[in-house]
Formats: structure tokens, C-alpha cells, sequence
């Protein structure tokens, strides 16, 4: 492009160099050369990212998505009709790349081409199907069909995303029921566990109580042993007292006894007095 450029602007400099023209005609040729300069490139650039859409159809046929995608990049860059952004999200969903391509076909919606944004939608609903996100695709394919209400294959996916819709409510109610019995199941063993733990507690407390009221009784067994013991020593100490009592009575009344005896014998053998005139 810069060669052509140049080869351009080396023509209308050859005639300004050439011709006899006044300043102020040189000064029109002049501008006139640098808007011809700028639809040049705004051409060469059309030009350039058309090239470059038809190498990354040309890789894309060929499934060689990864060099599709390089040239479909780089013509987005330029390309304002929407068809690179669509094409490259393309190329993303062929890599199942799903959320890079759902933004692609986003921008493509930008275009001013009604088939653009009409593929753009039908596409947006394939990959939100691939997302297993129904509702947005079913919204995605009845978008398309606004645009292009004769699209068959739109009808056919909008139907088939209905479909998967309703077996995907389908099993999320019988997922939520079966966690909800699972639920239930797991309370009932929750609470029959509670349960078993209560009696295994009750039923402790229960011999706990039971060997603590039959160490209180061993308890006051043994001090009531023990009360008996210190009465009979007690009261064997108070008959022993009562035998060491009788027998020193014993034997003081044997003392007193010889006493008596003796005084006796004395007064046998004592002299009578003299009369005493």
C-alpha cells in the first residue's frame, strides 16, 4: 500500500513540479492530493481486511480454526460490517470456546447488515445452547427469526431449545425432590441418632445415680458397722467397768469381813474388868 501511495503522490508531485500553474492553483492540487491520499488508504484498508476475511474463510473451510481466528482478528480491526466479529465467534464455537464466542456474536449485533444480525442471533443461540442456558437460547432464536422469520433451522432450534427447557425443569424438579427426601432421610436418621444418644444418656445417668445411691448405702453401712462396733466396745468397756466394780466390792466386803472376824476373836479373848466397888 505504501508503494501505491506513494506512486500517487509521486504523479501529482510530478505535476506540480511540471506545470506552470499559479500558487494559488498549486495550493487546490495540493489538498485535493491529500483527500485522494485518504480515500486511497480507507480503500486499501477496505480492501486490505476483505483480503483478509477471504484468507480466514479459506482456513476456516479448511477447519484450521486457529489460523481462521488470527485473520479474523485482525480484520475486525477495520472491518465494520460485523461479518469478521461473526465469523470469528465462528471460529471460537468450533473451538468450543463458548463464552469468547457469545461476545463476538454480541458485537456482531452491532451491524448494520439485518443477515448479520440475524445469523449473529441464531448463532448467540446455539452457543447459549451448548451452555445448556435454554432460556436465553429460546430469546436468542426468536430474536433471529424476527430478522429472518422464514429461517427453518431457527424453528427447528427454537423448538428442540423448548424441548431441552422443559426436560431440564423436569429434572431439576425431580433433583429438588430428591434432595428434599434425601433431606428428610437424613433428618429422620439425624433424630433417631439424637434419640438413641438421649436413652445411651438417660440410661448412664440411670447406673450413674444407681452406683452412686449404692455407695451412699455401702457408706452408711459402714458407718452404721462402724457405730455398732464403737457401742459393743463401748459397752463391753462399761461391763468391764461393772466387773472391776464387783469385784473390788468383793473384795473390800472380804476385807471388811476378816476385819469383823478379827475384832470378834479380840474381844473373845479379852480379860473381863475388875468390879469396881
Amino acid at each position: 500500500m505504501e508503494d501505491i501511495i506513494s506512486e500517487e503522490y509521486q504523479k501529482y508531485f510530478n505535476k506540480k513540479q511540471i506545470g506552470s500553474e499559479s500558487g494559488f492553483l498549486v495550493f487546490i492540487k495540493t489538498s485535493a492530493l491529500i483527500i485522494l491520499l485518504v480515500v486511497l488508504a480507507h480503500s486499501m484498508s477496505a480492501q486490505s481486511s476483505h483480503d483478509l476475511l477471504m484468507e480466514g474463510d479459506n482456513l476456516f473451510n479448511k477447519e484450521q480454526y486457529d489460523l481462521a481466528e488470527g485473520k479474523y482478528r485482525k480484520a475486525s480491526e477495520t472491518d465494520k460490517s460485523g461479518k469478521a466479529n461473526y465469523n470469528l465467534g465462528n471460529t471460537l464455537y468450533n473451538q468450543e470456546r463458548y463464552e469468547e464466542a457469545l461476545n463476538q456474536y454480541q458485537n456482531a449485533l452491532t451491524s448494520s447488515d439485518p443477515n448479520v444480525v440475524s445469523n449473529a442471533y441464531y448463532n448467540l443461540g446455539n452457543t447459549h445452547f451448548q451452555n445448556e442456558k435454554y432460556q436465553e437460547s429460546i430469546q436468542s432464536f426468536k430474536n433471529a427469526l424476527k430478522y429472518d422469520g422464514k429461517d427453518e433451522e431457527a424453528k427447528e432450534n427454537l423448538m428442540l431449545a423448548k424441548q431441552m427447557l422443559k426436560q431440564q425443569q423436569q429434572q431439576q424438579q425431580q433433583q429438588q425432590q430428591q434432595d428434599q427426601d434425601q433431606n428428610q432421610e437424613e433428618n429422620k436418621d439425624q433424630e433417631k441418632q439424637e434419640q438413641q444418644q438421649q436413652q445411651e444418656q438417660e440410661q448412664q445417668d440411670q447406673e450413674d445415680q444407681e452406683q452412686k445411691d449404692e455407695q451412699e448405702s455401702q457408706s452408711e453401712s459402714q458407718e452404721s458397722k462402724d457405730e455398732k462396733e464403737q457401742e459393743a466396745k463401748q459397752s463391753d468397756k462399761k461391763d468391764l467397768d461393772k466387773e472391776d466394780a464387783r469385784k473390788l466390792l468383793e473384795i473390800i466386803d472380804n476385807e471388811e469381813q476378816k476385819v469383823q472376824e478379827k475384832l470378834r476373836k479380840m474381844k473373845g479373848n479379852s480379860k473381863k474388868p475388875k468390879k469396881d466397888w
